[in-house]
């Protein structure tokens, strides 16, 4: 088949690849100058199946009122919100109830591991070699959030993760870098878990890609799909219509303006992310992997010979507009836990981002209803984490196979129903 993508983010590349890997002809469209320039540049890196659950969970609210009114709040609301963040913010509440949560864990999960492992089995047979590190351990402050976090650790027992509780002192072994003066009551350790370099990864697979024929186009802003031909491309500039087989939409946030000409309504809006990225200035002070700091949801991460520090979830407002509140928070968390680790005074990368999350968790993999027109898309914060395994399941569905997991809850029918 000649299949056209639109994205060239890790969604995009990963899914190039399987169905460049399956014989497909496949051409990808990005608007960008390079691959993953947007959500997939400079993101947290970790890759934890375990720790991958839905936004939308009883007790959330509470949680993201007492958030808004934190000055180092992980959540925060931005004006101006656009009706579209609104009629999110309304879904997204309905989808806090028990049982639609615990149905969206065990879908989130269930990709999640198996994205890991394809994950594995794409870089060893492939040789990719981008920075990456071994193991996550996620930090509690006092005893109370060592509380707080039992009903976590039944989930990832549900899930089958390896972990263990360790005391203050055993989580200084596992990171001996960790600051003295900073209190800790214990930690979570899950041994398996990992951080990996996203867009390293992406650049490298997209070579990769490109080795076995499919052909990448930059700059190229696609018009919305047509009823009239929807597997057919065009340049929102004005071009003439490039017929495919099939077309999938990878495109992020902006994957609904894409399909609403389709009479398909996703409820997908943008949840910025922030991240800051410098150079080790000594490496015995600096993390050996990735570490989350359960209090303020803020991930430090060893990238080579840089440290990134990556949290924040901020509804409204627009990329361009930055609040250096969000930074600070990511600052006090890295001088908490890493004092002296890194070069601050001059290179430091900050960097912004849209997660394309929809209300309920769960990304949309698979066939949109409408003939030759297919979704990979609402991946949100766990893109990374969830990309290899959504790949690998939108490829096995256009060739007609049956997917290695159970795809139930995944699809468009999950949209419908609601």
């Amino acid at each position: 088949m000649k299949i056209a993508i639109v994205g060239a983010g890790i969604i995009g590349v990963t899914t190039a690849w399987e169905l460049a890997s399956d014989g497909h002809e496949v051409m990808v469209f990005e608007r960008r100058g390079a691959a993953a320039e947007e959500a997939s540049f400079a993101n947290a890196g970790v890759v934890a199946p375990g720790y991958v659950t839905p936004w939308a969970s009883p007790g959330m609210r509470a949680k993201v009122l007492r958030s808004l009114l934190s000055s180092h709040g992980a959540v925060k609301l931005r004006w101006p919100l656009s009706g579209r963040d609104v009629g999110w913010i309304s879904q997204w509440q309905r989808a806090c109830k028990l049982e639609t949560y615990l149905a969206n864990r065990s879908r989130l999960q269930r990709l999640a591991f198996y994205s890991r492992s394809r994950l594995h089995e794409i870089s060893e047979a492939r040789e990719l070699s981008y920075e990456r590190g071994q193991g996550l351990l996620v930090l509690l402050r006092n005893h109370r959030e060592r509380k707080l976090a039992q009903p976590g650790l039944d989930v990832l027992r549900a899930a089958g993760s390896t972990f263990r509780e360790v005391d203050a002192d055993e989580a200084r072994t596992i990171e001996p870098a960790l600051a003295a003066s900073t209190r800790l009551a214990g930690a979570v350790y899950l041994p398996d878990d990992e951080v990996a370099n996203c867009r390293q990864f992406a650049l490298l697979l997209k070579r990769e890609a490109e080795a076995i024929g499919v052909q990448f186009h930059f700059g190229c802003d696609i018009a919305p799909l047509q009823r009239s031909a929807p597997s057919s491309i065009t340049l929102a500039a004005g071009s003439p219509a490039i017929a495919f087989d099939a077309v999938v939409v990878c495109a992020g946030v902006d994957s609904a303006r894409l399909l609403q000409p389709l009479g398909l309504r996703i409820p997908l809006a943008p949840v910025y992310g922030h991240s800051i990225s410098a150079q080790i200035r000594e490496p015995l002070n600096a993390p050996r992997s990735a570490i989350m700091d359960e209090r303020y949801k803020v991930a430090i991460s060893r990238l080579g010979q840089r440290v990134r520090v990556a949290g924040s979830a901020e509804l409204g407002g627009s990329l361009d507009k930055v609040h250096p509140a969000a930074f600070r928070t990511l600052y006090k968390v890295l001088q908490d836990w890493f004092p002296g680790a890194v070069t601050l005074q001059n290179g430091v990368q900050q960097w912004k981002g849209a997660r394309p999350m929809l209300p309920d968790g769960p990304p949309i993999i698979g066939s949109s209803g409408i003939r030759g027109v297919w979704l990979n898309l609402g991946h949100g914060s766990s893109g990374w984490a969830l990309s290899c395994g959504s790949a690998r399941v939108l490829a096995d569905q256009i060739s007609g196979r049956s997917a290695e997991i159970d795809l139930e809850g995944l699809g468009i029918e999950r949209l419908l129903r609601h």
